[in-house]
């Protein structure tokens, strides 16, 4: 299955300039664990970056920064993995996997933000495909005790 079908469109997004207090509110208004960092490119927005609500844990909180005076651009992973939404669930995980994320931002071809996945996302791809297992599985034993009456 491609990613294009399984990633959240409804993506939460913000501008580098943005400051980490508004990151923060966003991502609390939103009920999101984290954003995708954009610039704006002719008719959409590009990712530039992730951050995680860990993120302004570790680096902001803990080092005890004013979240008014650093950006969101300050505190992003830059250049994050991507997939592009044509791309395939288990190629991206195993990308994902090797990165060590559980997040990344979903493109169009022209690299243009379209989505967000989360290991989430896939979870519940896979936790369909088991359920239509077990249900083939009890179809076929339905089917067995209907066609083929005990001795």
């Amino acid at each position: 299955m491609n990613i294009g079908k399984i990633c959240s469109h409804n993506v939460v997004a913000a501008d580098a300039e943005t400051s980490v207090l508004e990151g923060a509110r966003l991502m609390r208004h939103n009920h999101v664990g984290s954003l995708v960092v954009t610039k704006q490119e002719g008719q959409g927005a590009r990712p530039a970056g992730m951050i995680t609500d860990r993120d302004l844990i570790v680096e902001v909180m803990a080092e005890e920064i004013d979240p008014n005076s650093v950006t969101l651009g300050d505190t992003m992973t830059p250049y994050p993995l991507a997939a592009r939404e044509d791309d395939e669930a288990f190629d991206v995980l195993n990308a994902m996997r090797s990165k060590g994320v559980r997040r990344i931002p979903v493109v169009d071809a022209n690299g243009l933000l379209v989505g967000v996945l989360a290991v989430d996302d896939i979870l519940r791809m896979i936790s369909r495909e088991m359920a239509d297992l077990v249900g083939l599985i009890q179809k076929e034993y339905d089917t067995e005790v209907r066609l083929r009456k005990a001795i």
